[in-house]
C-alpha cells in the first residue's frame, strides 16, 4: 500500500516559553504513537518535532492513506451457555452474534462459523471476524485530539471562538493560548481534520513582521520547514534555532575579542530560542560604572529579567558588555541595540541602589530582625531557628576542631540569615547567602566567615560544590539537621512527588558532607544531638529520620554503579561513620570475586537463620565442651584468624580483613556436615551455637555477608 509522508501544525498565539520545548516534543510523539497503534505507520516511521513561539508542528513519515484490515478473534460466551443440549444456538448466543454484525438468519450455519476452544476450566465460543483498517481522516482526528489532551500545558486559559456554522454564535475554546491554524496535509492532500473549533488547511502564518509572503501556502508536507524559513522567515525545528543561537553568541563574542565569551546557561538558551522565530544576535553595553556591584547580582538581574547573555573575560569576570537576542533584523540595528540598553540600565542601577543602601548596616544589626520572619509556625521564626543551628554548629564545631572552631562556627551561623533581611535579597531571593558573603567582608569580617555564610547552602543542588573550609562545613551541617529533625519531628515528611522543604534535597547534602569530606561523624548521635536544640517543640523521630537517610544514600550508592547486594550488605548494618561505607563497599566487591565467596555467604545465612531461632545466645565457647574433630578445626582456625582479621577491620583495611575469613571457608563446610548443632544435651548445644555466634560477629564487622547469598 503507497505512503506518504504527514505535516500537522497548530498555529497559536505566543506559547509559555520555558514550556515550549516540552510541548513540541510531547506533541510529535504522542500523534505518531496514537497514528502507529492505529496501524496507520509503517514499521520505519520517524517523526520529527517543530515547535517555534507560535506554532507546534509535527512531521511524520510512511503514513498510510487506508490502515490494513485486521482478524479479530472475540470470545462470545461458554458453550453450556451458547448451545443447548442438541447442539443449537441459545437465543442469547443468536442475539450475541447480532450485535456484533454476524448473520443469523441461518443459526446452524452461524453456529459452524464458530470455533471451540478450552478457557480456563470449561469451553467456550469463539468468533472470528476482520475490522476494517482505519482511514487516515479518521485515524488522525483520534490521534490528535489525544496529543492535544495529553499536551503538558502548565496553565490552561478559556476564550471565545466564533461558531462555524449556519447560526451566528460563540464557543468556549479550552487550550494553553488561542489557536487560529491548523494544517493537516498527507503528501499534497488536506487531510479533513479539526481541532480547537479549527478546520486543517494547507497554509500558516510566517514570522509577525519579516515575513516575505504572508500567509506561507504548503503545497507538500515535505516541504514545510524549508518553505517556512524562506517564505515565513521562521525557522521552525527548535533544535536548529537553538543551534543558530549558540553560532551567533560564539561569533558576536569573537566580534568583541579579548577573549570575552557569553555565559553558559542551557535553561537561558532554551527560555531564549521559545522567544524568537528568527534569531539575530547583537552586541550591546552599559556603564561601566555598575561592575564596582557584585557581578552576580548583574548577571542576575541581566538574565532574570532581560534574558540577555553577559558577556565574561578570559578570568570568568563580567564586562560591561552583554549579548541580546533580537527576534527582528533590521539593516540599521542601532535602534535595537540602543533600546536594550536603556531598557537595562534601570535595572543595574537599581541593583547599585541596593547595594549601596545594604552596606549602610551591618549583618550583625540585622540579627534582631530575624525574630520578626516566620519559618514555619510550628518552629517559629527565623530567630528561634537562627539560634537552635548556632547550637548544631557549636556541638559539631566542637568535635571536628574544638572550641576555636566552634566559637567560628557559631559566628558564622548567627549571621547566614541576615542577608534575608537585606533590599539586594529581596528583589533576588536567589543570591541569598551570596549577598551575606559581599556583606560579611565589608563589616570586616574573616574570609573564612564570609565563605561559610555563602556555602552555609552548600550543597544547593545534585552535583553542586561542597562548603569549602571547616567552619563553613560545620554550619551546613548544621543547617541542614535542623531542617531535617525540625521537620521530622513535627511529622512534615515528603509524600510522592511532594517535598516542600526539599528534605531529600538536605538529606543528600548531610550525606555527601559526611562522605566527601571524610567527617568521623556517627550519624545517629548527630540526628539525636540536635534534638534538644528545639527545646520541647518536637519529638524525636531520630529512628524515621534515619531510616531516611540510609534509603537516599541507598539510592546514590546504585546510581554510582554499585549493585543492589553490595549495598544491601554494607547498609544492613547500618554503618555510623558514613565515610567508611565506599571502603566497605571496596571490600564486599572484593570479596564476592573470590572462589570462597559464595560458600561462606550461603553458610552465613544459614547461621543467622539457627541463630535467629535460638534467641538470645552468647558468643562464648568452652574448649572443654568441643566433642568433634570439625568443631575442635573450627574452633583452632579461629582462634588463628580471628586476632588477625579484627586487627585489620580496626586499622581500617576492610578488603584485608574479609580476605582472611575467607581462609574458614573449608573448617565452616566441614563443620556444617559433622556436627549437629542442636545436639540433645544443652550444654553441647548452647557451646555451638556460641561457635556460631562468635563467627558470624567476625564475619559481618564490615558487611551482611547472607546478602550475597
Amino acid at each position: 500500500m503507497s505512503t506518504q509522508n504527514l505535516l500537522v501544525e497548530l498555529f497559536v498565539e505566543e506559547l509559555p516559553p520555558k514550556a515550549l520545548k516540552k510541548l513540541g516534543e510531547a506533541f510529535a510523539s504522542v500523534l505518531a504513537e496514537q497514528l502507529k497503534a492505529q496501524g496507520l505507520l509503517e514499521a520505519d516511521s520517524t517523526s520529527t518535532a517543530y515547535a517555534s513561539p507560535r506554532r507546534l508542528a509535527a512531521h511524520v513519515s510512511g503514513v498510510l492513506a487506508q490502515a490494513a484490515d485486521k482478524a479479530v478473534q472475540q470470545k462470545l460466551m461458554p458453550v453450556s451457555v451458547g448451545l443447548d443440549a442438541s447442539g443449537n444456538a441459545t437465543p442469547a448466543l443468536l442475539k450475541k452474534l447480532q450485535a456484533l454484525g454476524a448473520d443469523v438468519s441461518q443459526p446452524a450455519a452461524a453456529v459452524a462459523a464458530l470455533k471451540r476452544a478450552p478457557d480456563g476450566k470449561a469451553e467456550a465460543l469463539f468468533y472470528d471476524s476482520v475490522v476494517k483498517g482505519a482511514s487516515l481522516a479518521a485515524g488522525l482526528q483520534k490521534a490528535l485530539d489525544e496529543a492535544l489532551a495529553k499536551l503538558p500545558i502548565p496553565k490552561v486559559m478559556q476564550y471565545q471562538l466564533e461558531t462555524d456554522c449556519e447560526l451566528p454564535g460563540w464557543s468556549s475554546v479550552n487550550f494553553v493560548r488561542p489557536a487560529h491554524g491548523l494544517i493537516a496535509l498527507h503528501g499534497s492532500a488536506v487531510v479533513p481534520v479539526k481541532a480547537l473549533g479549527l478546520k486543517a488547511g494547507n497554509s500558516t502564518q510566517g514570522h509577525r513582521f519579516e515575513a516575505p509572503v504572508n500567509p506561507v501556502v504548503l503545497t507538500h508536507a515535505d516541504h514545510y520547514a524549508e518553505l517556512l524559513k524562506i517564505d515565513g522567515a521562521v525557522i521552525a525545528s527548535f533544535a536548529e534555532r537553538r543551534a543558530e543561537i549558540e553560532r551567533q553568541l560564539q561569533a558576536a563574542a569573537a566580534r568583541v575579542g579579548g577573549g570575552v565569551r557569553p555565559i553558559e546557561d542551557d535553561a537561558l538558551l532554551d527560555e531564549v530560542t521559545a522567544l524568537v522565530e528568527r534569531p539575530n544576535v547583537l552586541v550591546c553595553e552599559f556603564e561601566k560604572q555598575f561592575l564596582d556591584v557584585p557581578q552576580e547580582c548583574l548577571i542576575l538581574t541581566m538574565k532574570a529579567n532581560q534574558k540577555y547573555f553577559p558577556l565574561l573575560d578570559a578570568a570568568g569576570k563580567l564586562t560591561h558588555q552583554f549579548l541580546v537576542v533580537s527576534n527582528i533584523s533590521p539593516a540599521d540595528a542601532s535602534a535595537v541595540i540602543g533600546g536594550n540598553e536603556r531598557v537595562v540600565r534601570p535595572r543595574l542601577a537599581d541593583a547599585k541602589f541596593f547595594f549601596d543602601q545594604d552596606r549602610k548596616k551591618t549583618l550583625e544589626s540585622r540579627v534582631e530582625g530575624l525574630s520578626k520572619v516566620v519559618y514555619h509556625n510550628k518552629l517559629g521564626s527565623q530567630g528561634e531557628r537562627m539560634a537552635r543551628v548556632c547550637a548544631i554548629a557549636k556541638a559539631i564545631g566542637q568535635q571536628l576542631g574544638g572550641d576555636e572552631l566552634a566559637d567560628k562556627a557559631v559566628l558564622a551561623a548567627r549571621l547566614a540569615k541576615t542577608d534575608l533581611l537585606t533590599d539586594m535579597v529581596g528583589e533576588f531571593p536567589e543570591l541569598q547567602g551570596i549577598m551575606g558573603n559581599y556583606y560579611a567582608r565589608n563589616d570586616g569580617l574573616s574570609e573564612e566567615i564570609a565563605h561559610a555564610i555563602s556555602d552555609h547552602y552548600c550543597p544547593r543542588f545534585a552535583g553542586d560544590q561542597l562548603p569549602s573550609n571547616p567552619v563553613a562545613v560545620a554550619v551546613a551541617l548544621a543547617d541542614k539537621l535542623e531542617t531535617l529533625v525540625g521537620m521530622f519531628g513535627i511529622g512534615n515528611l515528603p509524600s510522592g512527588d511532594k517535598d516542600p522543604f526539599a528534605l531529600r534535597r538536605h538529606a543528600l547534602g548531610v550525606i555527601r558532607m559526611l562522605v566527601e569530606k571524610a567527617l568521623p561523624l556517627q550519624i545517629d548521635a548527630l540526628l539525636r544531638a540536635a534534638v534538644p536544640a528545639f527545646a520541647g517543640k518536637i519529638s524525636d523521630a531520630t529512628p524515621a529520620l534515619s531510616e531516611f537517610i540510609y534509603e537516599r544514600l541507598a539510592g546514590s550508592l546504585r546510581e554510582q554503579g554499585y549493585s543492589a547486594q553490595e549495598v544491601e550488605a554494607v547498609l544492613a548494618l547500618r554503618p555510623q561513620v558514613l565515610a567508611d561505607v565506599a571502603q566497605r563497599l571496596a571490600a564486599v566487591r572484593a570479596f564476592a570475586a573470590l572462589p570462597e565467596s559464595a560458600a561462606l555467604a550461603a553458610a552465613n545465612k544459614r547461621i543467622a537463620n539457627i541463630l535467629k531461632k535460638a534467641g538470645e545466645v552468647d558468643a562464648h565457647v568452652n574448649p572443654a565442651l568441643l566433642k568433634e574433630d570439625a568443631e575442635k578445626a573450627l574452633y583452632a582456625a579461629l582462634q588463628k584468624l580471628l586476632p588477625e582479621s579484627e586487627a585489620q577491620f580496626k586499622a581500617g583495611d576492610y578488603t584485608a580483613s574479609l580476605q582472611t575469613l575467607a581462609a574458614l571457608r573449608g573448617p565452616v563446610d566441614a563443620f556444617f556436615d559433622d556436627v549437629m548443632v542442636n545436639a540433645e544435651e544443652m550444654d553441647l548445644r548452647l557451646n555451638r551455637q556460641g561457635l556460631l555466634n562468635t563467627l558470624h560477629v567476625a564475619m559481618n564487622r564490615v558487611a551482611d555477608l547472607s546478602r550475597l547469598a
